[in-house]
């Protein structure tokens, strides 16, 4: 009896795969299985390495490591015209000199397919398709993609929204296993960007082929896709369906990137009980260990305002109509909320804020403290990132020791001038917390750095890191080992409160 192949089975794996350009790594260990007839988006800001794991999937690229699978099949190193994957680019490469129908009928007139029949040798024998053929399927697409009367039409004579259909059609003509989509609604003015968006889903729905599509724009993620994969820094950072990431995102960067978030510190004292702005709420999060610190965000929907009273007193800053819903501004306890509701509220007035416990997402930190191997250069300096760093050497430390570095968040310093830092980094992503800002940077060497700061800066800020001697802490390796293995011993055979 044969085995019926599950209709969700999984048409593409990426195991471990990594990509390494000139010593810095734009994909960094990503593993991500993408099922059969799914819309599956790469979400992330420029730069995170979306469009490299694409140009990999479809054979342009070629990983530094790791392994892609398709239908069960090691397509790694298969070149791109034997992958059955098509690409959908930014700039459509319509051909200016071919008509319409032309342009979708190129990729048929060049295909072979087998005949059922062998030669002499036993190999294969294969065809082109015939006129009659070719015109059958052009003229399916030209109504799959709304440009049944466009055939004869003249490429260069047609809107954006036209082109970009065009393009598609083109891709899917051939009946491809997966599309790729880099970006292609770029080019398109706003009201034609989301009229395609809908286009778009609409004709994945009808197509049944598997879409992956690239964008940095959350609105076309959330309004299309089956499933968000949200990346930043070469790394996958949340894999979900649209709801779930917006309503539970993984960390701060994934609640930051998607949607309108108030991104604050706190504790978790207990089970279902977090403390922030001084003051204690439920939840519905459980399993952190007490007193742990963590992210949270609270969606600008999920605030309800009132006269009276509530949990934070707060002062109305501003208040913007926006169609559906009233933007207001409200500082409460030093931090500055933006919330959504549909009551309008005057600048200077006093209000009561509440959060009900699942309009509360805990999240934990990405970091806690920045830590780096490094080593021993001198009595009383260390190097690590690429630089070298006067300490306080109270522990004997001597040369050509390994070490690790230890620094807090707010002990670091950047400067605008980076040759005013001990060494240079480039800002990539920067988080509102209330009283301060905590900056991700990063160095020549890719190295990573948390900083909390009382300053704004910029994503691609060039910046120099600075730090007092005194607050850096450097341990040797063996001791470092020897306390964590400790302390998971202890945290092992320890009781459950």
């Amino acid at each position: 009896m044969a085995v019926q192949k599950e209709k969700f089975d999984n048409i593409i794996e990426i195991k471990n795969v990594s990509k390494v350009f000139d010593g810095i790594t734009v994909v960094d260990d990503v593993n991500l299985a993408v099922r059969r007839g799914e819309f599956v988006t790469l979400l992330g800001p420029s730069g995170c390495g979306k469009t490299t794991l694409l140009r990999m999937i479809a054979g342009f690229e070629m990983p530094t490591k790791g392994t892609i699978f398709l239908e069960k099949q090691d397509v790694t190193t298969v070149p791109p015209h034997l992958r059955p994957i098509n690409t959908v680019f930014q700039k459509y490469a319509l051909f200016p000199h071919l008509n319409v129908f032309k342009n979708i009928a190129f990729g048929l007139k060049l295909k072979k397919i087998p005949t059922g029949e062998f030669d002499k040798k036993g190999r294969p024998v294969y065809r082109k398709f015939t006129k009659d053929e070719i015109a059958e399927k052009v003229e399916r697409v030209l109504k799959l993609v709304n440009l049944e009367a466009y055939g004869h039409r003249d490429v260069t004579g047609l809107s954006g929204g036209q082109q970009q259909r065009v393009a598609i059609a083109r891709a899917i003509v051939c009946e491809p296993k997966v599309l790729l989509l880099d970006e292609p609604l770029g080019a398109l003015d706003l009201k034609m960007r989301k009229e395609m968006q809908l286009e778009l889903a609409a004709m994945h729905k009808n197509i049944g082929i598997t879409f992956i599509f690239v964008t940095h724009d959350q609105e076309e993620a959330l309004t299309m896709s089956d499933k968000i994969v949200v990346m930043t820094d070469g790394a996958v950072q949340q894999y979900g369906t649209p709801k779930n990431i917006y309503d539970e995102p993984a960390n701060a960067f994934v609640a930051d990137f998607i949607g309108e978030s108030n991104i604050l510190s706190g504790t978790m004292k207990r089970d279902f009980k977090v403390e922030f702005l001084g003051t204690e709420f439920d939840c519905l999060d459980k399993g952190f260990d007490r007193d742990e610190h963590v992210d949270l965000v609270i969606r600008p929907e999920d605030i309800k305002v009132n006269k009276e009273k509530g949990a934070l007193k707060g002062e109305v800053l501003s208040t913007v109509f926006k169609g559906t819903y009233y933007e207001t501004e409200i500082v409460a306890e030093n931090y500055e909320f933006t919330v959504q509701n549909d009551q309008e509220y005057s600048s200077g007035d006093t209000v009561y804020l509440d959060v009900d416990p699942n309009g509360i997402h805990i999240m934990k930190k990405l970091k806690t403290i920045n830590e780096f191997r490094g080593v021993v250069t001198d009595e009383n300096t260390v190097e690590f990132c690429g630089g070298e760093f006067e300490f306080v050497n109270t522990d004997g430390l001597e040369i050509d020791d390994e070490v690790r570095v230890a620094i807090p968040f707010d002990k670091i310093d950047l400067t605008d001038d980076e040759d005013d830092g001990v060494i240079g980094a480039n800002v990539t992503q920067t988080f509102y917390k209330g009283t301060y800002y905590q900056v991700q940077v990063y160095t020549d060497d890719d190295n990573e750095f948390f900083i909390d700061t009382a300053d704004e800066w910029d994503i691609g800020d060039r910046v120099g890191i600075k730090i007092d001697p005194k607050d850096i802490v450097v341990k040797r390796v063996a001791e470092v080992d020897e306390a964590n293995t400790r302390e998971n011993t202890q945290s092992e055979g320890g009781e459950d409160e």
